[in-house]
């Protein structure tokens, strides 16, 4: 694999960088780069700029209305908007559910769905986990009935992100107990304001309210939001899967927030301390490594070669490196670190800090990243997965 990106490549680099500068709202770019909370409004911002370019779908070929870049091309788009402090695209509709649509929806629901999608108009939410299923996504209990011209679902989902803010969601539901649980699931579009669902909040660590609990009681949902095959829903979930776990690696935040971590360690005075920087140090060989293995299946996919099966692995090195840098923030600025001050996460703040103005979203931070390991599969079960797949 050759690392060095070509003439050509660097070029697109220049031109992505120059777009988001000159586009990039500067309220929301502070925000970013200093860990303050974002609205709802704020997210929404950045994807209907996105949109109106055309490149809130950027990895969506060019016959559904994306550009149609290579493998290439879209990590260094997402490259350049982390680094420049852009909001994280919420992937749920763009990223997960839209790859879905085109490759295994009819040409009706392509057409109905993916314009609002694209623009950024349309708030997705992810119904997969529940109570009892959640690493074991085939244990889905929530259960759609046929009737007709319609799906009766009843049941409950959980660790819905963002969910207070969904205006559909798609889900994982049980149509039939006969054979494997795999063989009994099928993949559905919900109106999320339809009678019968219910959003209720759940507080995390840091206090906020990110994930929800979503109940669906006797609600009415039409046959033709069934997607592909009823019972065929596993094969498109696991389509779906592979695109959120290498999404959740996230390997273009982690180079921006290991800077992060050099300026508040340089701020605080230990980043002359040889022990600590050795810290640093390690992280950033993590992050290069993990770069790098997503280079390989980039350099796999614009070869034409078959992607190397490896999510599992992203997956798991991703998520663990957003706990350590989080982590050594909180190291950095030691006492300063601990208070939590839920109003100092909004800009524009003026209460007093304690300590530095950049210690105050540290332990909202660290406490947050706590869940990177068990969401999207526990890193334990990803282990089991990637000893199957690729150690055989």
């Amino acid at each position: 694999m050759d690392l060095a990106f070509t003439p050509e490549e660097q070029k697109f680099r220049e031109e992505i960088r120059a777009w988001v500068k000159e586009n990039l709202p500067a309220d929301l770019s502070h925000k970013v780069h200093n860990a303050l909370r974002l609205t709802r409004d704020d997210m929404q911002r950045w994807a209907k700029i996105l949109g109106k370019k055309g490149w809130l779908g950027h990895a969506w070929p060019k016959e559904f209305g994306g550009p149609g870049w290579n493998a290439v091309q879209k990590h260094l788009f997402e490259e350049e908007c982390a680094l420049a402090g852009a909001p994280r695209v919420v992937p749920f509709g763009p990223v997960m559910v839209a790859p879905v649509i085109m490759a295994f929806g009819n040409a009706e629901q392509q057409q109905r769905f993916l314009p609002g999608i694209a623009s950024g108009d349309v708030w997705w939410s992810q119904g997969y986990s529940e109570p009892g299923s959640g690493s074991d996504l085939a244990s889905v209990k929530t259960r759609a009935e046929r009737r007709g011209d319609k799906f009766i679902v009843n049941g409950q989902k959980t660790w819905t992100t963002l969910g207070q803010y969904g205006e559909w969601i798609f889900c994982l539901v049980r149509t039939s107990n006969e054979g494997k649980p795999q063989t009994g699931i099928s993949f559905l579009l919900i109106d999320m304001k339809s009678p019968g669902v219910t959003v209720r909040p759940i507080k995390l660590l840091d206090g906020d309210h990110e994930v929800n609990e979503v109940w669906f009681d006797n609600v009415e949902v039409p046959a033709e939001n069934l997607i592909g095959e009823e019972n065929k829903g596993w094969t498109y979930a696991k389509h779906l899967l592979s695109h959120e776990r290498t999404n959740i690696a996230d390997v273009n935040r982690a180079k921006r927030e290991l800077e992060r971590l050099k300026r508040i360690a340089k701020a605080e005075g230990v980043y002359d301390d040889l022990r600590f920087r050795d810290e640093i140090a390690k992280l950033e060989v993590d992050v290069v490594a993990l770069e790098m293995l997503v280079l390989r299946v980039l350099s796999a996919e614009k070869s034409g070669k078959n992607s190397l099966d490896i999510a599992g692995l992203l997956k798991i090195r991703g998520s663990e490196i957003q706990q350590r840098y989080s982590e050594l923030m909180m190291l950095a600025a030691g006492p300063y670190s601990l208070p939590y001050i839920h109003e100092a996460m909004d800009a524009g703040w003026q209460g007093d800090h304690v300590g530095a103005a950049y210690c105050a979203p540290l332990a909202s931070t660290y406490f947050n990243m706590r869940k990177t390991t068990i969401y999207g599969g526990s890193n334990e079960v990803q282990r089991n997965i990637v000893a199957q797949t690729v150690l055989g």
